[in-house]
């Protein structure tokens, strides 16, 4: 049996977060606020149907959330199954015209339709979009000759996203455009989300990621950093603390409040309901990054 002190400290938690909470609800009410999921909370169950419940929260209580999506693991699986080995070089996927289709049926037509309908299944109303949709995302090659069909962002088109966000629906992006041909890119997720944030004048760009956040010893993650600002965030990469696949997480951060986001945060999506907790607590949950002279509350 449980002690009586056991369940007042618990109740008294609970009372706690949900105090904290009130004020953040109250200054985000009908911000927009830009999620990149992936990484194990895409692949853990459990661990996406706590994201997809704290996504519907987020509407629930007033936020306008805007969903960005990958697809990484899945995309390998069938290409595996298809008989055509993944290919990468210098972290980017090598896509072909075979592979490019694969990417395409899988993001838009698996992935996205799954994550629609888990958030419906959830009491949210979700709409599944991918670029080419109402031209939300114009690509254009990514440069490099040997990787195919990698694209870059070249313009955004954001009026299909704020009519739907205004209607309260959640719009869930694949990160799959075309060009002015109709040639189909392979985008990575992260830039979409940073670019939709910016175009969208996006309270919080949140990328949702298998790490802490952004750790001064990335072995070490009691060394987390909690919050700082532009400049910060450059100097850590110019010093190499901020290295390998973190270095694109965060200058994408950058990017997108160099355009107006008024706050990134990178967090930790392997802990159940790390997205409240970064949004609605003091003291947050991951990194958060911000324009110089931002005030969180």
């Amino acid at each position: 049996m449980l002690s009586s002190e056991y369940i007042e400290k618990a109740e008294a938690t609970r009372v706690r977060v949900l105090s904290e909470a009130l004020p953040y609800i109250q200054q985000f009410a009908g911000r927009t606020v830009v999620v990149k999921y992936g990484g194990a909370a895409m692949k853990d169950s459990s661990l996406k149907a706590t994201v997809i419940r704290d996504i519907v929260f987020l509407s629930c209580v007033g936020l306008r959330p805007v969903v960005v999506h990958g697809g990484g693991p899945e995309i390998n699986s069938w290409l595996t199954k298809l008989g055509i080995e993944p290919q990468f070089k210098n972290g980017l996927r090598v896509t072909d015209a075979t592979t490019m289709d694969v990417v395409e049926m899988v993001l838009v037509g698996r992935v996205n339709k799954e994550l629609v309908s888990l958030v419906n299944q959830a009491g949210g109303k979700a709409v599944g979009l991918c670029g080419k949709d109402a031209n939300l995302i114009m690509a254009r090659p990514q440069g490099a000759a040997d990787i195919g069909f990698v694209g870059e962002v070249q313009s955004i088109e954001v009026s299909i996203l704020e009519s739907l966000v205004k209607d309260g629906y959640i719009p869930i992006v694949s990160s799959v455009a075309a060009d002015e041909t109709g040639q189909a890119y392979n985008i990575n997720a992260d830039t979409v989300a940073g670019e939709l944030a910016a175009a969208l004048g996006a309270e919080k760009l949140i990328l949702m990621t298998d790490t802490p956040g952004i750790l001064e010893d990335y072995k070490d993650t009691s060394t987390l950093i909690p919050k700082l600002n532009i400049s910060e965030a450059r100097q850590l990469i110019e010093s190499g603390v901020v290295a390998g696949g973190m270095i694109p997480k965060v200058t994408c951060c950058v990017r997108s409040l160099a355009q107006g986001v008024s706050a990134a945060h990178i967090i930790d999506g392997r802990l159940p309901h790390a997205l409240l907790l970064e949004i609605f607590t003091d003291a947050g949950i991951g990194s958060m990054i911000v324009a110089s002279g931002y005030r969180k509350g």
